[in-house]
């Protein structure tokens, strides 16, 4: 099956680069790296990190606003000052 893929020149450089040195050609390298990826053993969900989420009272101080993460930091290291 054909299938169109876009690459970054810097990559696709890399890539034909290797095909070369291996005397082989693009298509075999990018099938070998698809099985590759696809044969590597999936983490188990015990080895993923669970997200624990804190809620407290109160809210947010004044004037925060969550978007603004330059402002964040700003009032964070501010507070511990």
């Amino acid at each position: 099956m054909k299938t169109t893929i876009d690459l970054p020149d810097d990559l696709l450089i890399e890539v034909k680069k290797r095909a070369a040195e291996r005397r082989t050609t693009i298509r075999a390298l990018v099938e070998c790296g698809l099985r590759r990826e696809l044969n590597q053993e999936k983490p188990s969900p015990a080895a993923r990190p669970a997200i624990r989420w804190v809620t407290v009272k109160g809210g947010l101080p004044r004037g925060m606003d969550v978007r603004d993460r330059a402002r964040m930091m700003d009032r964070l290291t501010h507070d511990r000052s």
